[in-house]
């Protein structure tokens, strides 16, 4: 399972608010019902059992913020492709939990 967590900062948009943004990268999601996702405070966090299409549906997200009239757009992407044992967003966190006591 690859998990990932990204970013999408439009610039060049006629407005400091970007929620607008971020909805239209969560409509995107929305189509895709093989990848679970979570939006927080400062991104998006998603996860999939196929890296192939994980990158693709990110790109879908990063070009997004074109079709909103955003002139330049900065997306910060991080992934952790794991293949030596089954791992979720939610199994990462229960880990780190578990360790907290």
């Amino acid at each position: 399972m690859a998990t990932a967590e990204i970013s999408v900062i439009p610039i060049g948009t006629d407005s400091t608010s970007l929620s607008e943004f971020v909805a239209q990268a969560d409509r995107i999601l929305s189509l895709h019902p093989e990848i679970t996702s979570k939006i927080t405070a400062m991104g998006t966090e998603i996860e999939c059992d196929d890296i192939d299409r994980l990158f693709e549906v990110l790109k879908e997200m990063h070009t997004a913020s074109f079709n909103g009239k955003a002139l330049r757009v900065y997306s910060v992407i991080k992934i952790d492709d794991r293949r030596d044992k089954e791992s979720t967003l939610e199994s990462k966190i229960k880990s780190v939990e578990q360790k907290l006591g």
